[in-house]
């Protein structure tokens, strides 16, 4: 992901003293630099294009457009970009709709600049990464209701190229991401994410994230 050995952030923000916070905390660190700023939903996508960032920290309440409809946008067009939900929303409804959407990590903005740091490495690092706050929401509706019925015997039929694959998808790695990680062509890994899905009776990345949650395959953090 990384360019002139640096992580290329742009931030979509309406307000003006939230983008000057994140850019003094993101150009404090030495191997990241904000490359471009956007303060309408719909001006995202052009940004986006024209500073090709690596990472796309994004709130969800904008003028114009909001943030998950210009994530969905940027994920359709761009899939190699990882978008990180920045918002003062703790619901669970929009926690699930931006996962479902595509984004890669969530953070509420009560979160301490550490936190932020942390989540923008794990997405560069391949992870996805959810606001510790709000992984409960995750834990409770999902991990602790335990796997449901035919979920063993449905893993137990994943080959073991599936079974490799399965914590890269849930983690929100694109096709072009796992294909250079394993080694493979995307070709290939388009047919293997299209067998799992299949296998394990699931239709979207959200099913298989909470899936990976639920047999402890990944963290809500990871």
């Amino acid at each position: 992901m990384k360019r002139d050995n640096k992580l290329r952030i742009m931030l979509a923000d309406d307000h003006s003293v939230v983008r000057n916070g994140l850019r003094a905390i993101i150009n404090c660190e030495k191997d990241m630099e904000v490359v471009g700023e956007a303060e309408d939903g719909l001006e995202v996508l052009d940004k986006a294009r024209e500073c090709l960032p690596d990472i796309i920290l994004m709130d969800i309440t904008m003028p114009g457009l909001g943030g998950l409809e210009a994530t969905r946008m940027v994920k359709n067009a761009m899939p190699e970009v990882k978008v990180l939900i920045l918002t003062i929303h703790e619901s669970e409804e929009c926690l699930y709709h931006a996962l479902n959407i595509g984004a890669d990590g969530y953070v509420t903005k009560a979160a301490h600049e550490s936190e932020l740091v942390l989540a923008i490495r794990a997405l560069s690092g391949g992870k996805c990464y959810i606001d510790p706050s709000m992984a409960s929401l995750l834990v409770n509706a999902f991990v602790a209701a335990g796997p449901q019925r035919g979920e063993p015997d449905r893993y137990n039929i994943l080959t073991d190229r599936e079974r490799e694959m399965l914590p890269l998808i849930a983690s929100g790695n694109t096709n072009r991401e796992i294909a250079d990680t394993l080694q493979l062509s995307e070709h290939t890994v388009h047919n293997h994410r299209a067998h799992l899905m299949e296998k394990l009776g699931l239709h979207d990345r959200m099913q298989l994230l909470m899936y990976a949650m639920r047999r402890g395959i990944i963290t809500p953090e990871a």
